[in-house]
């Protein structure tokens, strides 16, 4: 009998690739954070032996959701400013508190509260795009999720950094420092096309190429947003980009709701990513990503939250939920973005926009143990037809329990297992009591 460090039988594993197929009375098994094996249940008692095991009967397993925009320290700002257009948003509301309160203890503080979130929302993966990066990154590393931190570049001065050569000379010392790190890796994160000048722009694409990273901006996110910027530049943001040679395969395009059929294209024909955020677009009236034309023309959607200020939550299944009928109600096709599709965006989509597909976003043997249990014997989800479709459609994130992360549990019987989360609550009454003040 073979030795494991973790074995997990489940009513049904649920493994993406291939898309659709849920497998019923299996168990995976993990060993040094790599699954070794997927098998039937009756098989893998006969097989292996295991320093943990747990038994999920009622439980889908599903990968680790990946949640492929976030700004994780704005969860301090949650509700701070609501029932606003964006631009009104940020300018009078989010940028001035910002300004006035932004500080590496926010930003750790924020993160952790934003982790502890994502963690219970079975998210084990996070790309983020805000200011001081290294918190994100430290605070990520020690709760042990994955994350992507967005080496931020925006025009104006902030605390994190004075001028587009700090912001350049800071990116690079947190790339080099957490160039091969198991869990934390790095993306230029441009704000956007109208808060970042074209030879810093320039700059990003260049040392992308060098580095061999992502580059997450914000992209087409409003109508008023493209068509000043065509006033300014006689050509969308997005051909303003692809003749900076920024459009490719290392884009992810946040947003994109205002994209034209030659938008569509050019992206198509660059490769490049989109990230769909349906909830902060939705709250914000930004408007509509055209998601079913950009699967047929099979352009890798993925799925992100957003900002807490903007959402106002960082849940992937409600998420998931939200992006399929938007699709349906947007296209008037019912069969548009189906269960199966959406649970892809959420999981190997984000991966491949990623560039980790390798490592996760699927349950394949030889992948790392990014693993999320969802108790499905739970009355939003019974009677139990489908437990793929009742994951999108009917599930919730009280029902995720369990959470693994290269095979660490991070999340026990909806326990936090890295995390003081009285200590944490008292940093989040601190914050809420100085910003209201």
């Amino acid at each position: 009998m073979r030795q494991v460090d973790t074995l997990i039988f489940a009513g049904w594993v649920i493994p993406v690739e291939p898309e659709g197929l849920v497998l019923e009375q299996h168990a995976v098994a993990v060993q040094n954070g790599q699954i070794v094996d997927i098998l039937p249940a009756d098989q893998a008692a006969q097989q292996f032996s295991a320093q943990n095991t747990h038994h999920l009967p009622h439980h889908a397993l599903i990968p680790g959701l990946i949640n492929a925009h976030t700004h994780a320290a704005m969860t301090l700002l949650r509700g701070f400013a609501d029932d606003l257009p964006l631009m009104e948003w940020l300018q009078n509301h989010i940028w001035p508190a910002e300004q006035k309160w932004v500080s590496p203890e926010f930003v750790a503080d924020g993160t952790r509260l934003a982790i502890a979130e994502m963690l219970q929302s079975g998210i084990t993966y996070f790309n983020d795009m805000y200011f001081f990066p290294d918190q994100t990154a430290n605070v990520a590393a020690e709760m042990g999720i994955r994350s992507c931190i967005g080496l931020i570049i925006i025009d104006f001065p902030s605390a994190w950094a004075k001028d587009s050569s700090e912001y350049f000379k800071k990116a690079e010392k947190i790339y080099q420092h957490y160039q091969g790190h198991n869990l934390v890796r790095t993306a230029f994160a441009p704000h956007a096309p109208y808060s970042v000048c074209e030879e810093s722009l320039k700059e990003v694409v260049k040392r992308a190429e060098i580095n061999q990273i992502p580059i997450h901006i914000h992209l087409h996110e409003t109508a008023f947003e493209v068509q000043q910027y065509f006033e300014k530049h006689q050509m969308s943001p997005l051909d303003h980009l692809d003749q900076l040679g920024m459009v490719s395969e290392k884009l992810l395009a946040v947003h994109a709701t205002q994209l034209t059929q030659q938008n569509q294209e050019l992206i198509k024909k660059r490769n490049a990513n989109i990230i769909h955020c349906p909830e902060s677009n939705l709250k914000l009236a930004s408007g509509f990503c055209p998601v079913n034309e950009l699967l047929n023309l099979e352009i890798n959607v993925a799925l992100g939250t957003d900002g807490a200020a903007s959402n106002d939550d960082l849940d992937m299944l409600g998420e998931m939920k939200t992006a399929a009928l938007l699709a349906k109600g947007v296209s008037g096709n019912p069969a548009a973005l189906p269960a199966a599709k959406t649970l892809t965006m959420a999981t190997l989509n984000g991966a491949k926009a990623l560039q980790i597909q390798d490592v996760t976003g699927s349950l394949k043997i030889g992948k790392s143990a990014d693993l999320v249990a969802v108790d499905m014997q739970h009355f939003a989800t019974q009677p139990l037809y489908n437990p793929l479709t009742q994951l999108v459609y009917s599930s919730s994130r009280g029902q995720v329990t369990d959470v693994w992360v290269a095979g660490k549990q991070l999340l026990k019987s909806r326990i936090l297992t890295s995390l003081d989360v009285l200590e944490l609550q008292d940093k989040i009454n601190h914050w809420a009591a100085k910003i209201a003040s």
